[in-house]
């Protein structure tokens, strides 16, 4: 994988191996008519760092090939400053009143504690937006039931943040597709090394670059990723032929949530080793998730490698370590780095369990090359926790490249050596 930026892209780049970082803010033209042309996107060229950059387009390119992997269909994307601008921007763009006056959306509870603020509090309340949650989002009858011709999208999380619930993509995709409306699923939790929702039937992904794709740590960002000609209802064709080309041409551009080239360089560096890297996290957390659940002082365990997990049986579908078969060669699943305990003595002991960590950083992020633990009630879902569905007692891990020796070692010290 290599994106855009190939043999011939080094050669006018002096030869560079990487992405070279243009670290500027503007392009210079060679006349009035150049200036123009590119301007009207009759030429190659991107003008302003606020339309595009050349660095933030190789990052655009790498991330649709990783997406649209195994998919049969043309892909593009965009890069954005945060997972959170991914999503508004991905979302955003499907609740016009041209459309219809009165637009809803319907869309799984198990979601980051901000998607639900921009969905209730954002659209919601300040646009009007009726928002649906589903009850069960593991029941098509109970997404179906809320959809109707005023229903602008589905959207869910799978996995989740912090429950790493799983939904039945295809199912769902089925169920958009009859309604003529998209399918917008976050994949943060999976990243395109395990999971690639497109191919699995939806329309439109979105990803916080931040998390798994920037490991180091260094940089923020978002990705939009989706299908050329779609087929909505209502929706204009200049949206659904290309939808991540028309948010760079249009929404992005007007409203400034375009990705900064310095941290595009950073997360292409980062995102070259994510296969590698996603596997032994994964191969890590399925061990410390079968360590706890083990412990006769841990309550529950949210982990979808586990038989135990209600969405196990979808993940052992869904969730393949990407080229992993081959000839000679059996397909293996991979579950993720992130899981979910709760330590025996509720909140005061998650707390007490918390600030025994030791080789386990705290801290309100996930898929780091350092793990990190939090408790989404007083951090991630902190501003919903009393309507989330999230146990106040839950403490979320993310496992990084530590050894899984050394991660399950510091688990001990903290719930206390005896199991």
């Amino acid at each position: 994988m290599r994106g855009s930026y190939d043999h011939e892209e080094a050669a006018s780049n002096r030869g560079s191996l990487s992405e070279p970082a243009y670290l500027t803010t503007a392009q210079h033209f060679d006349s009035a008519e150049t200036m123009r042309a590119t301007a009207a996107g009759e030429r190659e060229g991107w003008v302003y760092a606020r339309r595009g950059n050349p660095t933030v387009g190789y990052l655009e390119d790498t991330v649709a090939a990783l997406e649209g992997y195994q998919v049969d269909a043309e892909v593009s994307a965009a890069v954005t400053t945060t997972g959170m601008a991914a999503i508004t921007l991905a979302t955003s763009s499907f609740l016009s009143t041209a459309v219809g006056a009165k637009p809803n959306i319907v869309a799984s509870p198990a979601c980051y504690g901000s998607t639900v603020m921009v969905f209730d509090k954002r659209y919601g309340d300040e646009r009007g937006v009726s928002v649906r949650w589903v009850d069960d989002p593991l029941s098509l009858d109970a997404w179906e039931r809320n959809v109707d011709e005023d229903t602008r999208f589905l959207f869910a999380e799978s996995p989740s943040n912090p429950m790493v619930q799983l939904v039945d993509i295809p199912a769902l995709a089925a169920l958009a597709h009859r309604a003529q409306i998209p399918l917008i699923i976050d994949a943060t939790l999976a990243t395109p090394a395990l999971m690639r929702p497109l191919a699995l039937g939806a329309d439109i992904v979105v990803h916080s670059l931040t998390k798994a794709a920037g490991a180091s740590g260094r940089s923020m960002g978002g990705a939009v990723i989706a299908r050329h000609d779609l087929h909505f209802r209502g929706q204009p064709a200049q949206m659904t032929a290309d939808f991540a080309g028309y948010l760079r041409r249009g929404p992005m551009r007007d409203m400034g949530s375009v990705l900064s080239p310095f941290n595009a360089w950073t997360l292409l560096a980062d995102i070259r080793e994510l296969r590698a890297r996603v596997d032994t996290m994964s191969t890590s957390a399925l061990r410390v998730a079968e360590y706890l659940a083990d412990r006769g002082d841990v309550v529950e365990v949210f982990y979808p490698g586990l038989p135990s997990h209600r969405t196990h049986h979808l993940a052992k579908r869904d969730m393949w370590l990407v080229d992993s078969g081959g000839p000679g060669r059996e397909a293996v699943n991979r579950f993720g780095f992130l899981l979910g305990f709760r330590p025996a003595g509720g909140v005061p002991a998650a707390h007490r369990v918390m600030d025994r960590l030791d080789l386990v950083w705290r801290a309100n992020n996930l898929g780091q090359v350092k793990s990190t633990a939090t408790i989404p009630a007083i951090g991630t879902h902190q501003q919903i926790a009393g309507d989330a569905p999230v146990p106040p007692d839950m403490i979320r891990l993310s496992v990084g490249l530590e050894h899984a020796d050394d991660i399950i070692e510091d688990l001990a010290q903290a719930l206390g050596r005896p199991s």
